[in-house]
């Protein structure tokens, strides 16, 4: 049976990072807030990979897609998003954001378009409850993100079963129409 996904610097350590076609997510939580930054990156001909300070460094073109998840009670909201503090900000600004706000007033912000990274780009080793995994290109893979997506929104940034799932596939919906594996990665 073949890899769906594993822990990203587990796969490094172990040699099973693929060089072309994979996503990378990675979460990072507030376990106190409920404050959440995602990142998911797609890859593909990776020219090297190696350590580098506190995350892992590709030699690869990718696509980065940043969103936030940002409960309620969030006392930062008005701040721009590359403006906050350093563990809770993405470079993007809110008109570069799609909004989708849950029954329970948690708001997710999602970037319209991937960022492009032509050279390089760097995955930060997670810490304490934050996570960041390599997804494998399989055939179940949309459907292995979904739930990923899900278990994550509902259990680490407290989103309603029923706006986990439509938030995940809102995730899926960009990942494969902006990020998927095309001509432009060759």
């Amino acid at each position: 049976m073949p890899l769906r996904a594993m822990d990203l610097f587990d796969a490094f350590s172990q040699d099973k990072l693929p060089k072309d076609q994979a996503y990378i997510v990675a979460s990072f939580i507030n376990v106190n807030t409920g404050y959440c930054r995602y990142e998911v990156v797609s890859y593909s001909g990776v020219k090297s990979i190696y350590l580098e300070g506190e995350g892992l460094t590709f030699q690869s073109s990718g696509k980065k897609l940043h969103a936030l998840v940002e409960p309620s009670s969030y006392p930062s909201k008005a701040i721009e998003p590359y403006l906050r503090d350093k563990s809770e900000q993405i470079p993007l600004r809110f008109k570069e954001l799609n909004v989708h706000t849950t029954k329970n007033q948690i708001k997710i912000y999602m970037a319209k378009e991937p960022i492009e990274s032509l050279s390089s780009f760097t995955v930060l080793r997670p810490s304490g409850e934050n996570i960041a995994f390599v997804f494998y290109k399989t055939d179940d893979l949309y459907e292995n993100m979904i739930k990923f997506f899900e278990n994550s929104l509902n259990r680490d940034s407290r989103l309603p079963q029923n706006d986990a799932k439509k938030v995940a596939n809102l995730f899926i919906d960009v990942i494969r129409e902006q990020m998927a594996f095309r001509s432009d990665f060759s």
